[in-house]
């Protein structure tokens, strides 16, 4: 497996294993797995396989108990919790299937918020023009609860651009829309990869959607059992 510097994702051999009242669980049984710059994979598998986790550990949100993560030429091993934090707001964006915006924030402030943690001038002006971009020109101000589940995920989109990420997770992002919805929300989200030409790893139930990447990867029971090249593109 290739886990040269210049992979966006290098996996080598990752376990995880959770305490519970019944014993110990293994998560994560070994998984190795490269994702080149600019590609796009689809993680698919049954519910339970581990992909979420797996997602969780690219994004340095969960330790593993043993094997190499690194990603974008980090050993995340070797950063501290602040180090992961800032690893997270300079070059991971995340979309999650229960969007996750904060609901005393307006639209624009979600998005914003990001690059004003992040000390970055004209935090306000690029949020504009982000949910511009993805259709919310005309929703700046309005607050999660007045928004579609469809346009809440818009937000939660351009607020995992904001960063101008090198690496776009995304679980489940149509989880929670309905079909016709789902499907612009795809559509937006490979749109938006292509112009920013960020790494993509996409967790999704949906084969269709799947198919829309360079590469799918299956996991049952924590581990990588399959890796199919896809015809289909962004």
């Amino acid at each position: 497996m290739d886990t040269s510097m210049d992979a966006m994702i290098a996996l080598q051999d990752v376990h995880l294993k959770l305490a519970s009242q019944a014993g110990e669980v293994n998560i994560l049984r070994g998984v190795d797995l490269a994702i080149r710059p600019g590609e796009t994979v689809g993680l698919v598998g049954p519910s339970g396989s581990g992909k979420s986790t797996m997602m969780m550990v690219v994004a340095g949100l969960e330790r593993p108990t043993s094997g190499l993560v690194r990603v974008a030429g980090r050993d995340l091993a070797s950063l501290d919790e602040d180090g992961l934090a800032l690893f997270r707001r300079d070059l991971v964006g995340i979309v999650f299937q229960a969007f996750h915006l904060v609901p005393t924030m307006t639209a624009i402030e979600n998005v914003a918020v990001p690059m004003e943690l992040a000390g970055e001038a004209g935090a306000f002006p690029r949020a504009r023009d982000l949910l511009e971009s993805v259709g919310l020109g005309h929703r700046l101000e309005h607050y999660p609860a007045q928004l579609s589940g469809g346009e809440q995920q818009r937000v939660a989109i351009a607020r995992a651009f904001a960063a101008r990420p090198r690496l776009l997770l995304a679980d489940e992002p149509t989880g929670n829309l309905d079909g016709a919805t789902g499907r612009a929300i795809i559509d937006l989200i490979f749109r938006l990869r292509t112009e920013h030409r960020t790494t993509l790893l996409l967790i999704t139930h949906d084969p269709a959607i799947a198919a829309r990447c360079d590469r799918v990867v299956r996991l049952a029971d924590g581990r990588v059992v399959a890796e199919t090249a896809e015809a289909g593109a962004s």
